[in-house]
């Protein structure tokens, strides 16, 4: 009996968040692009508060590989931390709204 074992190759962050200013009322977006799909639990963050998919919060994901994030109508207390995990990956960028 033979056991076939592989392990996937580690996903890479290609391109992470980048720190965004936008008006009050205007979208942010915020792109995170993988190495490669397969990647579990991602999860989007602002200020350590999960995000989900609403009318405001539109999360998405093209081929697996990149990931967006639009917060819709933004207010100034929507400034602050926005981070990206999937698995052990993270990367984080600052919101400011004016």
């Amino acid at each position: 009996l033979l056991l076939l074992c592989y392990t996937e190759e580690a996903a890479v962050i290609v391109s992470g968040l980048k720190n965004t200013d936008v008006f009050v009322g205007e979208s942010a977006t915020f792109t995170c692009e993988l190495s490669h799909p397969g990647v579990k639990n991602v999860q989007w963050w602002l200020d350590g508060s999960p995000l989900h998919n609403n009318f405001v919060t539109e999360i998405s994901e093209q081929d697996g590989i990149i990931h967006t994030l639009t917060l819709n109508d933004v207010a100034c207390h929507d400034s602050g931390t926005v981070t990206f995990r999937a698995g052990s990956l993270i990367s984080t960028a600052k919101l400011l709204v004016k």
